[in-house]
């Protein structure tokens, strides 16, 4: 089996527990594909070393990424598109989306045995229709339409399948997967959503109502935003916290279920509400 090591490389720790992974992994037959940029932490360790992350995942029959909800984030568009399944090692903070801690690496050998279960979760089509040109972006856990900064608060006009249904004065919407109902959606003041789910959310930021509240629509929804922006402001779409993407009055934003799923590994029958709650307690969040 090709198992593809991919690491946060400003945590010295997830630079160990990925050298405790691949050595492993190596143990147990199978082959470890990381980026070349790794190959001067793990001399000594006989690794594949592939130069593009794209073809590291075109080659590789499971993934693991090592650091936290972020490095998941960043690797799972490469996953989703090669359908090739994931898992996480928590070295981060919070780690919503990993399954293994570092005390538990050893299980990941279970892996090479098929002993486990993958988890798909939906993922966002975003497009940006500009000057009648379209863009076409994935995300994970969330698409962000904002003010830009130092800019006045904005109004947002909501079309559901080509129908207006809303307008808003507020910071922004957010859209939202259920994986990314514990991301920004969460700060926002959107719910909790069990991540398997099939539906969209939308949560206003900041809204100037008193009763603008998140919604939830189904997963076969296609949901269509444009902007009335002051003079001298901006809007900015931002895909997972990574993309940015300014957006202006005349543009159009689609947001809908991409036809893409990512597949994450699971290894243990978790309850997802009370580990999330567990978590949190740890952090004293």
């Amino acid at each position: 089996m090709k198992t593809a090591v991919v690491l946060n490389l400003s945590k010295q720790k997830a630079i160990t527990c990925a050298r405790e992974i691949a050595i492993l992994m190596l143990a147990n037959n199978a082959e470890v594909l990381m980026l070349s940029e790794y190959r001067e932490l793990f001399k000594g360790i006989q690794i594949t070393y592939i130069d593009d992350i794209e073809k590291l995942f075109e080659n590789a029959d499971i993934a693991i990424t090592v650091g936290g909800d972020g490095t998941i984030i960043h690797t799972a568009k490469y996953s989703a598109i090669q359908n090739t399944p994931l898992i996480g090692v928590n070295v981060g903070r919070l780690g919503f989306a990993a399954e293994v801690e570092p005390d538990e690496i050893q299980s990941l050998v279970r892996i090479l045995n098929e002993d486990y279960q993958t988890e798909s979760r939906i993922l966002l089509d975003v497009e940006v229709i500009k000057n009648g040109r379209s863009k076409h972006y994935l995300a994970v856990n969330d698409a962000i339409i904002a003010r830009g900064q130092l800019s006045k608060i904005v109004d947002l006009k909501l079309s559901l399948d080509g129908e207006e249904i809303a307008k808003y004065r507020a910071d922004g919407l957010l859209f939202s997967t259920p994986t990314g109902s514990t991301a920004y959606s969460l700060s926002a003041g959107g719910p909790i959503l069990a991540p398997q789910m099939d539906c969209l959310m939308m949560t206003p930021v900041c809204p100037h109502s008193l009763f603008s509240r998140s919604v939830l629509f189904s997963g076969e929804s296609e949901l269509s935003v444009s902007v009335n922006i002051p003079s001298e402001c901006c809007c900015v779409l931002t895909i997972d916290g990574e993309k940015n993407v300014d957006i202006l009055a005349d543009d159009r934003v689609i947001i809908r279920k991409s036809d893409l799923n990512l597949k994450l590994i699971s290894l243990y029958k978790r309850n997802f509400y009370k580990r999330l709650n567990e978590k949190l307690k740890e952090r004293e969040i």
